[in-house]
């Protein structure tokens, strides 16, 4: 898995942009917006693989900071993810 501090515009075949999310999937503002207009995130959809990116829930359903460990569980199941799909790189 690699890092970028820059904002990314597009994606090689193989790779899928990992976002930050909230439980209602209102991907409104940041990385979760650039999920929607360019990598096919679903609006309402809060966790998993969509289109050509990945959402990881840090926020609530009022996007109020969900505690660690429930953060935790959601890292668990993108790893989860990446080890069933090594042909994708984050």
């Amino acid at each position: 898995m690699k890092h970028t501090p820059d904002l990314i515009t597009e994606l090689g075949d193989n790779q899928i942009f990992v976002f930050g999310s909230n439980l209602a999937g209102k991907h409104n503002g940041g990385g979760a917006r650039i999920a929607v207009e360019k990598f096919g995130a679903v609006y309402g959809q809060a966790v998993g693989i969509q289109g050509k990116s990945y959402a990881i829930p840090t926020l609530g359903f009022e996007f109020e900071k969900i505690p660690l460990a429930e953060i935790r569980f959601y890292i668990d199941l993108f790893f989860q993810f990446a080890y069933n799909h090594p042909q994708y790189e984050g």
